[in-house]
Order: C-alpha cells, then structure tokens, then sequence
C-alpha cells in the first residue's frame, strides 16, 4: 500500500445545492479547491501536501509569521469568494482530515449544529466596528489648589495624584462612550460581540481602541448600520470609528459563539 502524502484542509460549510468550489479558486497550499459533498451539506477543502502539512511540519510553520500571515491571507480568500455566491459557515485556521471518510463523517456528526448556523446567518452578513480615543483628548484632571504653604515635594506628589486621577477619568469616559456606540450598533444587529482590543503594537494605531465590536447585520439594513456608524462618529468627536466588512460571518459561527459567549 503506498503511503499517504496528501490531507484534506477545510475552509467551510457550504450548503449541499452549492454545486462547486468557485473556478480558478485557490488555497493554503496554492491547490484547487473543490467540494466534498454529504448527505445535506458540503464543504470546501484543498489537497495539502503532508510534506508541509503533517503535525511537526505544520507546528514549524505556525510559528514563522510571514508563512502563517501568508496562509491566513490565503485560507481567507476562499472563504471570502465563497462568501459571495452562498451562505457559508468558515472553518478554523488549520483544520485538517487525513482522508474524506473524516470529513464526511464530521458533516454527519455536526449536521444540527451546522444546519443552525446556516440559518443564522442567511441573508445576513458581518461587519467590523473598531473605536479609538486620543486619552489626552479624555483627561481633565481637577484643578489642584495653589498654597503657598507648598513644598517642590508636596507640589509634584498633587500633580501625580492628579494625573493618575485624570487618567481614571479618561478611561471611565472611554468605557461609557464604548458602551454607548456597542449598544446603539447592537440595537440594528441581529448578534453583537465585544472583542478584546487588538494589541497597539501589531495593529499598529496610537491612543486606546475601546471597541472591537462585531456586528451580525441583515443585509437589507447594511446601509443603515454603516449610517449609524457615521452618526456615532459625529456624535462624538473624540472618538474615531473605523468600519471594515462586509466579512463572512466569522464569528458567528457555532464555535466562536461557545467560545466567546455571544449574546443576540
């Protein structure tokens, strides 16, 4: 018997009608996409060389970042284009079957929980709403009275006491104006998820993001979720509101609404 030396990466769920992966489409590997088909659903997925893709391989690549950014990118793609043809539901980075007895049997086994999300999110799509505040723009430490009776100590220790107070201020205004935005965005949302801020250093923007919200739209109010955005914007100067999407419904699947508790 010849040894393997291929395994299966998938992207997503598709419905069973899907007929095909969409032409020309590409993945992680730079192989062709195609579709495995179940019993009532089907799935997209790409024949990944073992030689690349097999534990320790794999584990090496995970920890290059310009591999792994380039795979991410790619694994992306296919998803995306999928996106635009039919409801899907997207799939762990780095999913992978050794061969399509697996993949069908996950189709089976996880059939309800598939089936659900697929109807969750039909007709309906993701956007990204990320907010920034300059702190310095926040802070309005209180006035420290002026004494004569001041030593140069006493003097610097009112001006920390002030700044650290100033500082809590912001923060608390921050977090207001945060939740005022999340909540007026959530109200035009079908499922709304607060996300930790991005790291400042990797996403590369100067003062606090006090929101990384994703919102579950239907597609026919896309125009008045963006509207809200722009309102929100203007509502409040000191914040700057960054809008992306339309996304597939990364996280609104079935696992990503276990792991991070989204409420609707």
């Amino acid at each position: 018997m010849r040894a393997k030396t291929s395994a299966i990466w998938l992207y997503a769920v598709v419905p069973a009608a899907q007929r095909g992966a969409p032409a020309g489409l590409t993945g992680v590997a730079g192989e062709p996409v195609r579709l495995i088909t179940g019993e009532r659903l089907s799935v997209l997925v790409g024949d990944v060389p073992l030689s690349d893709f097999d534990h320790d391989p794999l584990r090496d690549h995970l920890e290059d970042l310009r591999w792994l950014e380039e795979a991410a990118r790619a694994h992306h793609r296919v998803i995306d284009a999928a996106a635009r043809s039919s409801d899907v539901v997207p799939l762990r980075f780095a999913t992978l079957y050794h061969d399509e007895a697996a993949v069908r049997a996950v189709l089976s086994e996880r059939l309800e929980d598939f089936t659900s999300a697929l109807q969750r999110i039909a007709g309906r799509t993701e956007w990204g709403v990320k907010a920034y505040v300059d702190p310095d723009m926040l802070a309005a430490p209180a006035d420290e009275p002026e004494s004569d009776q001041n030593t140069p100590g006493t003097a610097y220790l009112r001006r920390r006491r002030a700044q650290r107070q100033g500082q809590r201020d912001a923060r608390q205004r921050a977090a207001q104006r945060a939740e005022e935005i999340h909540t007026a965005l959530a109200d035009l949302a079908v499922g709304a998820l607060q996300h930790p801020p991005q790291d400042a250093r990797l996403a590369a923007y100067r003062g606090w993001m006090i929101l990384n919200g994703s919102y579950l739209v239907d597609d026919e109010r896309a125009q008045e979720f963006a509207a809200a955005v722009d309102s929100c914007d203007q509502r409040f100067p000191e914040v700057r509101l960054e809008l992306s999407g339309p996304w597939p419904a990364y996280s609104f699947t079935t696992e990503d609404r276990e792991r991070q508790g989204e409420q609707s």
